[in-house]
């Protein structure tokens, strides 16, 4: 055994969790090699304390006691809706110095798979568009793109992936010639994971004789990839100050929002470290996480509670108006300051917490060395979430968008949150652009456009861009198929 290796078993062997190596002499030499690496790169002083914490006592999510809903900027700025007045293009004149600066990066988590949607490869591979069939990727990339050229400076990428897809996101943007971007100007981060555990002896499970059973970190995770793969570094070489957070299954998303960057980096109640956008929640039992202020009103914090964790009572309750009080979902777009993440990731006091989920996952039986697939849950895993980092910034706002102009999630292959519905949003909100140029879209009975509508992010970032193409036809027909 080398001295890398021996190093690795002592390691162990202080946390009660050597079995790790139980199968070494079975293993190839290049076995042995892999099976050393991925412990190194496992947080093994911090398990005993993760593992009393979320396995053997499960401590889970404690709502807290004085919980209030969080204010936010509404979508409309004019205050004729009742909410309060604000000057939208001051803060649309901030973002866009930030971008002419080059102060600003995009940043998307991209970690997951397919399978959900009966696609094997990694979901921003995904053909998304409502009628090119452009891929997630594609879409993101045009806007990303498309905003540099707007304002004279590229707008770095950074794409977190995981260890299951990073290949083929690498040869997806390779193969695509990164889509117009700049190959330097896009960068590919691998998330951690973190193991596996056994619920009843919580011991780390293996997958195979020389792996370590993993699962990703979760999105929360993020904060430690970009610094620790060099990115945060990177972008302070660039000048960047700021990113621009999305996740991967939004293809509605405007992945550079100027009015945003510029409530988050100048509007008075921001510190400009932490900020975030909300739709209004369609329903009390709508499964996105809710913003509320804890500590408060006045003040409180900002924070994400997830649908599941907000008592019933509450998710129903409704003001004098009849509407929702708690109504500001959360649809995972942020802008955050690269100090915020270096604080939570380097500050101790700053550390995010792991949520535990209970699992089945397939293991190798240290008796038999047989896989084992368990019938029933078996294991915890542990994830961080990004929104947990909230209310760690001073003071962190939230702006309101809607729902058609900037959520359109493909999570499932049928039903809500598909790429049908999600198709249908791309169509609805095109349509509107187009109507907002007096251009004739037609409609069913039930008010929906009768025809499949996409725009091309190189085309308009936005409705107001649209104003300066001259070739955009007068009408659309029934049933047609079009890309502008």
């Amino acid at each position: 055994m080398s001295a890398t290796a021996q190093g690795v078993e002592q390691r162990l062997r202080s946390i009660g969790q050597e079995h790790l190596l139980h199968f070494w002499d079975e293993l190839s030499e290049a076995e042995r090699e892999g099976l050393v690496r991925q412990i190194e790169d496992l947080p093994l002083e911090r398990m005993p304390e993760l593992i009393d914490r979320y396995v053997k006592r499960g401590e889970g999510f404690e709502l807290p006691k004085d919980l209030e809903p969080a204010p936010y900027y509404p979508h409309d700025h004019t205050g004729r809706t009742g909410g309060p007045a604000w000057d939208r293009a001051e803060y649309k004149r901030a973002g866009e110095r930030l971008l002419a600066e080059g102060k600003v990066a995009c940043f998307v988590v991209a970690g997951g798979q397919g399978s959900r949607l009966g696609y094997e490869g990694p979901k921003g591979c995904y053909p998304t568009g409502a009628v090119s069939g452009k891929s997630l990727f594609q879409i993101f990339a045009e806007q990303i793109l498309a905003t540099g050229r707007k304002y004279g400076t590229p707008v770095p990428w950074y794409v977190l992936v995981s260890p299951l897809n990073h290949a083929a996101t690498v040869g997806f943007f390779r193969e695509h010639r990164y889509f117009g971007l700049h190959e330097q100007d896009v960068m590919f981060i691998t998330q951690g994971v973190m193991p596996a555990v056994d619920k009843a002896t919580g011991k780390i499970l293996l997958a195979e004789k020389g792996e370590v059973a993993t699962a990703p970190d979760g999105h929360g995770g993020s904060f430690d990839a970009l610094v620790k793969s060099g990115a945060v570094a990177d972008m302070r070489g660039r000048g960047v100050e700021h990113i621009s957070y999305f996740q991967v299954d939004n293809p509605n998303v405007h992945c550079v929002d100027p009015v945003f960057l510029g409530l988050h980096a100048t509007a008075p109640d921001s510190s400009g470290e932490m900020s975030s956008k909300m739709i209004p929640k369609a329903s009390p039992a709508e499964k996105v996480g809710v913003f509320c202020r804890v500590g408060g009103a006045a003040g409180g914090k900002t924070a994400v509670i997830e649908y599941s964790d907000l008592p019933e009572e509450l998710a129903n309750q409704r003001d004098e108006h009849g509407h929702l009080r708690f109504i500001a979902g959360s649809i995972a777009i942020h802008a955050i300051s690269l100090e915020f993440i270096e604080r939570v990731v380097n500050d101790p006091k700053f550390r995010l917490p792991f949520h535990r989920a209970v699992k089945k996952v397939a293991h190798v039986d240290l008796r038999t060395g047989e896989k084992v697939e368990p019938a029933e849950p078996n294991a915890v895993k542990m994830e961080k979430f990004v929104f947990d980092a909230i209310p760690m910034a001073e003071r962190s706002i939230v702006l309101e968008t809607d729902r058609v102009e900037e959520f359109a999630p493909v999570k499932n292959r049928e039903g809500p949150d598909s790429i049908v519905t999600s198709r249908q949003l791309q169509t609805e909100r095109a349509a509107r652009w187009l109507a907002q140029l007096g251009v004739d879209v037609p409609r069913t009975s039930d008010g929906e456009p009768d025809c499949v509508l996409e725009i091309s992010p190189l085309t308009a970032l936005f409705a107001e861009d649209l104003a300066q193409h001259t070739d955009i036809p007068k009408a659309i027909a029934r049933g047609a198929r079009v890309v502008i």
